[in-house]
């Protein structure tokens, strides 16, 4: 019998009592149970439900009143899990967590529909925090990112192998070669007495329990190393609403090319960017001072005022980081070293984001749960969405948009009944199939009239380029989520490396939505360069 099974067993066994915190529910569908007064005498029964089992109840829908498996499609229980939304909320209560099963048919399938149980807990849904700040790690394939970043949010000290990283790896190709291969998502917090830490970072309830409980929440994109995923890295850096950067160098080796990349990628976002120096244990003190002198030598080169917080302290680093302005400070996961300016640096650093605007999101990951259905994940870029709000999901490939409305919505594995510009989250989305998302795609306010566009003016900088870029070149461009071949077409015939000029700018394949001001970063093999968005084209 697996763990899950066992759950559901259980609550069978219990089964409905007067005096019990278990209800049974076939379904639960809005014509029926919301209308006249079944919505306030539902919402009483789970308020009796809470009380009897000292503020969680468990419901278990797709089973008859004696506990029989009926099993419901998949459409009928998301419509269910709505409706036990709603209830909850009249009952000042939240679902805390939904688990489900196939139950099988007459003959022999596992086409018989779900059962699920949703466990109910006493208290309204999460109210997120203003001052939640978002923050993107960048640097060099092992220098050690995600462990600092698995230091930092389970405040414990790293074993010398990569064990703070694990839990950030996301594929099981990655855990076994110590590689990360796509974006990975991490969070911890702070309250008056310091540091809210994640207990069990593989534990989805560890994680959810440090969002209810922090006073100020900080979220970390952490990115790849590995340069033949230098695209999924300019995904994170340009596709997330960031508030700071944190670029990583290991003291052992110090900057690499790899590192003036990512850095090159973080200024052109015009991100505030404090760097560490990690591994400091594993050298000498000579060498770290080495290092923080070739640091400091590629931050001027690029035309920026490096900060040591160990001489200058956390104050001025606080007061004066910004696109100019670069902290430096020394750490090692191991000995925790630097930990503690770095949480301190969190905790006080001011948010950059600004919530200012209609709600917007670029999608930068699409997945399905059963008995949810679509789900798109990505950050709130701008105003503020709640669930039961209607969208436009697009612009589709042949440049429609679709209307969808959201289920639910899920940060950091603790559902909430909205989120903010700067939110990392997931929107389950009623009216469109998961396999109609894509990464690059927009959800807007229903509202919204945008207008796809295929072709746009732009300046550019080249950073790196062999030759020369003429008309026809055909770089990745990746803006905000969007990662797409374009063709470019020089204002006076060509640009060469170093250049500053104007561009037309020709998405090969499909429309996005784009408009003027936006930045993006440009690469075709070892080519790259910068850019921002000056007059669009609605698309032809």
């Amino acid at each position: 019998m697996s763990r899950d099974r066992a759950l559901l067993d259980r609550a069978l066994e219990r089964g409905e009592q007067d005096g019990g915190s278990v209800e049974f529910k076939e379904r639960l569908l809005r014509d029926v149970h919301l209308e006249g007064g079944r919505r306030e005498s539902l919402a009483a029964q789970l308020r009796h439900r809470l009380l009897s089992g000292d503020g969680e109840a468990t419901y278990v829908v797709g089973v008859t009143d004696d506990g029989g498996l009926a099993g419901i499609d998949h459409d009928t229980f998301s419509e269910s899990m709505d409706v036990l939304s709603l209830l909850a909320e009249e009952a000042d209560a939240h679902i805390d967590d939904v688990q489900t099963w196939g139950i099988r048919s007459e003959a022999g399938t596992a086409s018989g529909g779900l059962v699920g149980v949703a466990r109910v807990r006493d208290g309204s849904i999460l109210e997120t925090d203003d001052e939640h700040l978002v923050v993107g790690t960048a640097g060099h394939v092992d220098h050690g990112k995600s462990t600092l970043v698995g230091s930092l949010v389970t405040g414990t000290a790293d074993d010398g192998d990569g064990a703070t990283r694990a839990y950030l790896d996301v594929q099981p190709h990655e855990v076994e070669r110590g590689l990360s291969a796509d974006l990975s998502y991490a969070v911890y917090g702070f309250d008056d007495d310091g540091p809210v830490h994640v207990r069990n970072p593989d534990r989805k309830a560890d994680r959810a329990k440090v969002v209810e409980e922090a006073d100020r929440l900080v979220s970390f994109v952490d990115t790849v190393g590995h340069e033949p995923w230098l695209r999924t890295t300019i995904r994170g850096l340009v596709g997330q609403k960031l508030d700071y950067g944190l670029l990583v160098v290991a003291a052992d080796d110090g900057p690499t090319q790899t590192t003036r990349e990512h850095l090159g990628v973080l200024l052109a976002t015009e991100l505030p960017t404090i760097v560490a120096i990690t591994k400091t244990d594993a050298v000498s003190d000579e060498r770290v001072e080495e290092v923080e002198r070739e640091v400091e030598r590629l931050l001027r080169d690029v035309d920026k005022s490096p900060l040591r917080v160990a001489r200058h302290g956390v104050d001025a680093a606080v007061e004066e980081i910004n696109e100019r302005v670069v902290p430096i400070v020394t750490t090692s996961a191991i000995t925790m070293e630097g930990l503690d300016t770095l949480d301190e640096l969190f905790d006080r650093l001011p948010k950059t984001s600004q919530d200012a605007g209609e709600f917007r999101m670029y999608v930068d990951r699409s997945y399905s749960v059963t008995g949810v259905g679509a789900v798109a994940s990505g950050t709130v870029m701008s105003g503020e969405v709640e669930a039961g709000d209607e969208l436009l999901l697009g612009p589709m490939p042949d440049g429609r948009f679709q209307e969808v409305e959201v289920r639910s919505i899920e940060m950091h594995y603790h559902r909430v009944d909205r989120a903010r510009a700067g939110r990392i989250v997931g929107i389950a989305l009623k009216g469109v199939k998961e396999s109609a998302i894509e990464r690059g795609m927009v959800l807007l306010p229903r509202e919204a009239d945008p207008e796809p566009v295929r072709e746009f003016e732009a300046e550019v900088m080249v950073l790196n380029h062999p030759t020369r870029i003429g008309d026809g070149y055909e770089p990745v461009v990746h803006l905000e989520t969007i990662g797409e071949a374009a063709s470019f077409s020089p204002e006076n015939g060509r640009l060469l490396p170093g250049d500053t000029g104007e561009t037309t700018v020709r998405f090969k394949f499909r429309p996005y939505l784009i408009e003027e001001g936006q930045k993006f970063v440009f690469r075709e093999g070892r080519s790259k360069g910068v850019g921002t968005v000056t007059e669009v084209h609605p698309a032809d």
